[in-house]
């Protein structure tokens, strides 16, 4: 970009803010639930500020250069936080697009007696936003990518809760399939719980697990055997006919493994085990 162009969109950085707030309030997009018409000016004077302040004669292709450290700095501070707020790529990609018009509007406006000259300059603006945008998208995604991995992390913490179900019995209903790293969640949990509560027998509930293969046997063997080695009695409920067919077709071997149809059926076990007897008490009103 030749100097007169960088000095006249500096010149002109007030038009091209306004231009651009403009295009992005009549957009029947703009999502107003998610960010304020005031805090979305905020940002675009942020970046318009910046952007047009670092734009030289020489620097407007090479954005590994330093003068452009405080651009990418802002536009991946707003990627992420829009990431965070719900925002689509598409959204995101518009609010870049959208600075890119304003910038062409302006030049357009101003370039008006040398065509050639026009076409040069809007094509170096487009290249410059362009490779701005790609930059964008890309800390875009791992603003996603943060947010998908903290959900499923929330996500599995609540789906494997440990439940204090009597005085030394805990019970985990686990839903869903059970795969080496939600193994790992369970067992965790269900230790720690073990570990703060004194519990001696721990119910694992599969009555939610769609299936039972050779890798999902083996995941709750594994969890029997680490709840084993803290000192517990683990019961495995919820073992539907198809789920010892399956067992029994693979050639699992549960046998030194307590098994039940059914939670009820597992609690009443622990009670017999812990020497537990409860009693249906009649009350007569008087």
């Amino acid at each position: 970009m030749s100097l007169t162009t960088s000095q006249l969109l500096q010149k002109k950085k007030k038009n091209i803010l306004e231009l651009w707030m403009k295009n992005q309030l009549a957009d029947e997009g703009l999502r107003e639930d998610l960010i304020s018409n005031e805090d979305l000016r905020i940002q675009s004077e942020e970046l318009v500020d910046s952007l047009v302040g670092n734009l030289t004669s020489d620097n407007f292709t090479d954005l590994d250069s330093d003068e452009w450290s405080p651009v990418i700095e802002i536009l991946g501070g707003i990627a992420i936080t829009r990431a965070r707020q719900g925002f689509s790529p598409r959204e995101t990609g518009a609010f870049v697009f959208s600075l890119k018009e304003a910038l062409l509007a302006v030049l357009q406006g101003e370039i008006i007696d040398d065509p050639k000259k026009l076409f040069e300059e809007s094509l170096k603006i487009n290249r410059l936003m362009d490779n701005l945008s790609v930059v964008t998208f890309e800390t875009f995604i791992k603003g996603r990518e943060e947010v998908i991995l903290r959900q499923t992390d929330e996500i599995a913490e609540i789906s494997t809760p440990v439940i204090r179900v009597w005085d030394g019995i805990l019970a985990l209903p686990i839903i869903g399939t059970l795969d080496s790293a939600r193994t790992q969640i369970v067992m965790e949990n269900l230790l720690q719980e073990i570990v703060e509560t004194g519990s001696s027998i721990a119910i694992l509930d599969i009555s939610g697990v769609p299936a039972v293969d050779s890798l999902v046997a083996q995941h709750l063997i594994k969890t029997v055997s680490a709840t084993r080695l803290m000192g517990a009695e683990c019961i495995i409920s919820g073992i539907r006919p198809e789920i010892a067919q399956t067992v029994v077709h693979l050639g699992i071997d549960l046998s030194n493994i307590v098994t039940k149809s059914t939670l009820a059926s597992a609690l009443q076990h622990a009670f017999k085990v812990m020497r537990l007897e409860v009693k249906k008490v009649i009350v007569k009103n008087n």
